[in-house]
Order: structure tokens, then sequence, then C-alpha cells
């Protein structure tokens, strides 16, 4: 017998219980706060499950934010989660919607962000054998070979829902693999037919179904590695995302005050691995330092590019010790390292074994306190002095011009907005300089997406800014940005969406009228080359004239957005200070930041090779 929908009025009397009820049961059950939902002709049986349980459950059902964009949804699942260690669930369209996800599901891959993705897929019965069956044209446009395998090699688990019986199972295996290291993404879909079968309510035990817990190192381990540091005369720990964990944080801060001397070098620029204000802090650089040219002992500890090769790389005897949660690098075909030691571990636990083995091995800790390690320390301390006046010379403005740069621009947003404020970071070929001059000191302070799909940062600092506040705690979120990477953030959805759910952030645009990114990788292949004389604009990567960057936020926003444009260092000393105003007054704001020069600032010019980019392209 077809299904006939006229007997749902007399069904929905006995207020049936669908595998789409149960699917939110068990996110919520698994600790799952928001859904970023972008909805289709796949979801019906969702819709009624969020209007019942919106309406019968209220607190105890996740909270249902509209995204517009499908990458903006992902990207704000994404920073939800990074913050917090928490995973957040994404509901897209079928096929399409899947492919929507772009470049977001590569940056919650390689940032290791724990996200639920859920799409529907196209009706299975056309002739109206069950509910759910095809009702519409696209149906049929819709229904492709294998959805899943669209994302499949970006995800720790693909599945799909097959019958609701089992729903609640299917969603705590994908989250277990979503929430154990290494974590990431996991994708589930589910046909209509699957999502509108008709269950008996019933529950998991949700203590069955946890991650995996951390691995430790083995006690040999720790031990050679504590004699390796201890007898090191220039010992470096190069790391990309140990930060991630909070707690990590305090034991490498406590491990470099042991053995006085360690250095730490960030490579990956993705969290606050290190606090800016110790002596052993050598700041953010893309595997390029001098560091790693000179050190004897090498731990690289939860990082994937500790150095590039052809650019930088240890002395043929350097000793180096490999702890990673992912130490084969498993979804990336090329990777090696040559290091002896080589551990599949968790930082944390890997910082605390070493520092608990110093302290309970009296031998170990008096040759740590021993003259030589008194030298170091001081020689430590100088370099670090004279490390951060060369950063303040930096940011010094130019007494021949009122314009200023990156340098200057970072230095003047981390005075003026507060201290405790998380900044999400995607500053491109500034990278290196922002960081310099904001100086982290807070675990969770300073977050990138970690992957290379550029236009994170806007939808990834609404979904910081709306943990803060579910927390409690209500941060002040700065999201920096480069102009071409604010384009690809899909602004007419993220300022849409701020305005919405009232997530107010400030947005800092750094203005150099186009993409200066390809102009460093071009010159580090052909640095001589006919192109490398070329413009911006004839390297096709000008966007000069400059879009109003400000001004597409605000028309997004409906007009309800604080919206300007600093060319000068007055207009950056007089405005900068109004955007923080209105955001801490719940109001967000965009400031367009000019950093690309003087002869760049002239309308409809764009900038040549010294210009695009200046120090900042020779960064890593």
């Amino acid at each position: 017998m077809a299904f006939d929908p006229r007997r749902e009025v007399i069904h929905n009397i006995h207020l049936m219980y669908t595998a789409s009820d149960a699917f939110f049961e068990a996110i919520w059950a698994a600790g799952i706060t928001h859904c970023f939902v972008n909805l289709g002709s796949d979801h019906p049986s969702i819709i009624e499950a969020i209007v019942k349980g919106q309406n019968e459950k209220k607190d105890a059902f996740p909270k249902i934010i509209t995204c517009p964009n499908e990458m903006v949804a992902l990207s704000m699942a994404d920073g939800y989660a990074r913050l917090t260690s928490k995973p957040q669930c994404v509901i897209v369209h079928v096929d399409v919607g899947t492919q929507g996800l772009g470049a977001a599901v590569h940056n919650a891959s390689c940032g290791r962000a724990p996200v639920l993705i859920f799409a529907g897929l196209s009706p299975y019965t056309i002739e109206g054998e069950t509910r759910g069956s095809r009702t519409e044209y696209i149906h049929w446009i819709q229904d492709v070979p294998d959805q899943k395998q669209i994302v499949a090699q970006y995800c720790r688990y693909v599945g799909e829902i097959k019958t609701g019986k089992n729903v609640k199972q299917m969603v705590n295996r994908a989250l277990q693999f979503a929430t154990s290291e290494p974590r990431g993404p996991v994708y589930l879909c589910g046909a209509r037919e699957a999502m509108e079968e008709e269950l008996e309510p019933y529950q998991l035990k949700q203590e069955h179904w946890g991650a995996l817990s951390p691995c430790a190192l083995p006690q040999d381990a720790v031990e050679r590695i504590a004699e390796l540091l201890v007898n090191a005369k220039e010992p470096l720990v190069v790391t990309g995302y140990s930060g991630r964990n909070h707690a990590a944080v305090a034991e490498l801060v406590r491990l470099a005050g042991t053995v006085r001397g360690l250095r730490v070098l960030d490579t990956g620029g993705s969290d606050m691995c290190f606090p800016a204000n110790h002596p052993g802090w050598l700041g953010l650089r893309y595997g390029v330092d001098e560091s790693i040219k000179t050190a004897d002992v090498i731990l690289v500890a939860d990082c994937d590019v500790p150095w590039i090769n052809t650019q930088c790389h240890p002395k043929p005897d350097a000793k180096i010790i490999h702890i990673d949660i992912d130490p084969l690098k498993q979804q990336m075909p090329v990777f090696y390292l040559a290091a002896f030691m080589r551990y599949r571990a968790d930082s944390y636990t890997t910082f605390k074994q070493l520092n608990t083995h110093f302290t309970n091995h009296p031998t170990l800790s008096q040759k740590l306190q021993s003259e030589t390690f008194t030298e170091r320390w001081t020689a430590l301390q100088e370099s670090y002095t004279q490390k951060l006046q060369t950063i303040a010379n930096l940011a010094k403005p130019n007494p021949n011009s009122d314009l200023y740069n990156a340098s200057y621009l970072s230095a003047v947003i981390r005075r003026t907005v507060p201290k405790d404020t998380i900044f999400a970071i995607e500053a491109v070929t500034n990278s290196a300089f922002v960081a310099d001059q904001i100086q982290a000191t807070i675990p969770g302070s300073w977050i990138n997406c970690g992957g290379g799909g550029l236009g994170w940062s806007g939808g990834g600092a609404l979904g910081i800014k709306l943990a803060t506040d579910a927390s409690g705690e209500k941060k002040f979120v700065c999201q920096i940005v480069g102009d071409g990477t604010f384009l690809f953030s899909v602004p007419g959805s993220v300022y849409w969406i701020s305005q919405r759910y009232k997530i107010p952030i400030l947005t800092i645009v750094l203005n150099n009228k186009g993409w200066q990114a390809p102009r460093r990788s071009l010159l580090l292949v052909h640095p001589t080359g006919p192109a490398s004389r070329a413009s911006n604009s004839d390297l096709n990567i000008s966007f000069a004239p400059s879009p109003d960057y400000a001004g597409i936020a605000k028309a997004a926003a409906g007009g309800n957005l604080w919206a300007e444009r600093a060319d000068t260092v007055d207009q950056l000393e007089k405005l900068l200070p109004l955007a923080v105003e209105a955001v801490e007054g719940g109001i967000g704001a965009v400031l367009d930041c000019w950093v690309g020069g003087e002869e760049g600032r002239k309308e409809g010019r764009d900038l040549n090779e010294e210009e695009g980019g200046g120090k900042a392209v020779l960064v890593g």
C-alpha cells in the first residue's frame, strides 16, 4: 500500500517517535550542544524533530543555528570544537550541500576538529512505498552513486544510517572516531525513508561510548629522552598544535623551566602552544628558523611540518625525537622525518611524564642545577630581551609617512583589545608578524584552523565567540584576516549570522590589495624569472581597485554593524578603540586596515613585488 499523507493527521495524535528524534537525542546525550544547519528536501523528518524537540525539550535539545552557507556552518562548528574540545554537529543537504562544505572539510581534518556532519540522501523509493518516498523533481537529480566518497578521504569515519533501529549506535560510533586522537570530522548520511522510520524510544549507556584514552610513552623512552635533553648543548622543542590541549601548555612551560636553556619553536601557528612571556619562546616561524639548524637535540611534539627541507633543516648529527598523536601522518602520502626515536603518544602526557621523571631522579635534578645550566638560563634571557626589542622596532611608525605596516597594526590591536581576547587568525603571509606582536600567553587565546583552506576565520571566529558566550566567560573575539581570505570566508553569510544570532566579533582586514602568497611561492621557485618582475595585476593576484570590505559586511548585517576603513596611523588610533567599544556593546565591527604601502594605496594601482608583502613574503 502506498503511503498516504492524509493518515498523518491521525498518526500525529500518537506523537510518533522517529529515527530523526532518536538522532537528536543521541547527539545531545553525547555532549553536542549546537547544530549548524543548511536544510533541504532531504530533511522533512529532521525538521519535524527539530520543531518537536524545541517545543518539548527546550533546555535538553541542541541550539539550531541557520547558516546560509555550508562552509561557514562547518567553520563555526570547527571553531566551537577547537576552543572547547567538545564535538558539534553540522547538517547539510544531500550531495550538493556536502560539496558546499568545501575547504572547511579539509580544515577540520588537518586541524583535527571533532565535528559530526550529517547529510540526507535522496529517497530510494519512488512509488510511495513508505513515508519519505520521492515527492519532488530534484530527488532524481541529486541521487548519486556514493555520496560518502565526496568527503571520505578527509574524515575519520563515514557511514550510512540504513535503519532507525540502530541510529544512536551509529551516531556514537561516529563520535568515538571524531573524539579519539587524531580527532577530526566524521560523516553520516541517511535517506528520508530511514530517517522517517518509527521506533520504540530507547536509550544507550553513554559511558560505553567514550573516546580512546590518551597514549603515554613507555618508561624506557621517558628515561632516554630525559637523558638526551639534559646532556644536550642546545635542546629545542618544535611543536605545532600541542596547545590544543590547554593543559599541555603548563607542562611544556614546566619542562622549559626545568631544563633551563630549552627553547620552543612553533611551526604550526594553529594554537597557543608556548607563552610569549617565557624566555624560551622563539615565536611562530613556518618551518624556517636558525634554531632548527643549530640544535643538537630536537624534540618534535605534535607538529605537522617541523621544517621545510629545501629551506631549512637540522644538522646531520642532530638527534631527533618525534612524538605525535599521529606520527605517521596517515593522511599525508609523503611525509618523513630523520628521527631516531618515534612514538605515538599524547603531548600533554609526554611532557608530564618527563617532568615527573626529572622530579623523581635526584641525579638529573642535581645536574640541572649546575653552573652550566645557570649560564644557559642567563644567555637565554639575554637573547629573549634582544628578540623582544627587535620585534618592538618593527612596530615603530615610519617618521616619514602617515602609513603603518602589519607589525604596527598588530601592536596597536594588542594594546587596545581586552587582555584575555581570543584571536582567530588567518593572516597568511603576515601571520608571523602578527604573532610576534600579539605575543599570546593564555592557552586557547590564539586559534588558526591548522589547514590550508582559506576562509576558515569568519565562521571560525563566530563559533569561538558562540562557545565562549555559552560557557559564561563571554570573552572578546578578534578575527585578523587577509583581504583575499576575507572574501574566501563568505562574508555575506558570516555577518548575517553574526547579526541574526547576536554574535559580535571584531574583524580586522589586512588590506594589501590582493593575494601575496602566490607571489611568495613563485619567488621561492623562480626568484629571477620574468614573473618575478611582473606586477600583481599581471600575475592575476591583484584586487585593485580594492573592494569595500567593511561595506560588504555591513550590507550582510542589514546595516547593523560598525564598519570603517583606516588608511593612516591617526585613523587607526582613532577608529580601533571605537570598533572595540562597538563589539563590547554587542554590535559586530569590521575595520579595513591598509597595510600595502604608499604607492599601493593610490586608486586603481596594484602592488609590485617590493610593496606586495615586504618582509612578509620571506617569512614562512
